[in-house]
């Protein structure tokens, strides 16, 4: 019961369609009929300004923390004494699934960055935070958000095998498909950096949308 829980709740909660409900809620506009037509943070900034695209990251990386960190109080209200790793894991995967196949929207959700980041959080939080820097750090010198976001992933099983090793093996399992998954949801933002056609941030342009 304790795993179906679990899972289940990772799910729904992963497929809270943030960037859709609040470009709807707040703005009349359906993000995924504008811009890169992703439902995500930079997306939303993008289509609507930074003061939509603040609350939708945060909130989509509070997904992803919150349905690893969920598994030990369902544990335990269900009366279970043992948090599994794999459980955790499992729950995290499953909020990303949420987010890139949301129930709430349709199956059309985001690319899961920000919620793989939120599980990063809290199952690998000193890896997930290395992670964040060759993110701010790509993005400075690039301007790429794609770029980031890959270069981030694809180092985040180095940067855990490396310098933070993990308790069990599993964990490099999970950190290796990161690694995989983020490039895989990028395609076609690897052709338009291969033809010179992805979209850029422009800092400068943020004033504007405040």
């Amino acid at each position: 019961m304790a795993i179906l829980l679990s899972l289940l709740f990772a799910y729904l909660l992963g497929s809270i369609p943030t960037a859709v409900w609040v470009g709807k809620w707040f703005y009349d506009v359906d993000v995924r009929n504008a811009g890169s037509g992703n439902a995500g943070a930079t997306n939303t900034i993008r289509v609507l300004g930074v003061k939509a695209g603040i609350p939708v990251i945060i909130i989509d990386v509070l997904k992803g923390y919150i349905a690893v960190i969920s598994v030990t109080f369902i544990v335990r209200i269900s009366g279970g004494d043992t948090v599994s790793p794999y459980l955790e894991m499992g729950a995290g995967a499953m909020a990303v699934i949420g987010h890139t196949l949301p129930v709430f929207a349709g199956f059309r959700g985001g690319k899961g960055v920000a919620t793989l980041l939120g599980v990063g959080l809290g199952l690998f939080p000193y890896a997930a935070w290395v992670a964040v820097a060759i993110f701010v750090i790509v993005l400075i010198f690039s301007k790429y958000v794609s770029l980031s976001s890959m270069s981030a992933g694809i180092l985040f099983p180095f940067v855990v095998y490396f310098v933070f090793p993990p308790p069990n093996w599993a964990f490099y399992v999970l950190a290796v498909a990161v690694a995989v998954f983020i490039p895989y949801t990028h395609r076609k933002n690897i052709k338009r950096l291969f033809n010179g056609t992805e979209s850029k941030v422009n800092f400068s342009n943020w004033k504007k949308h405040k």
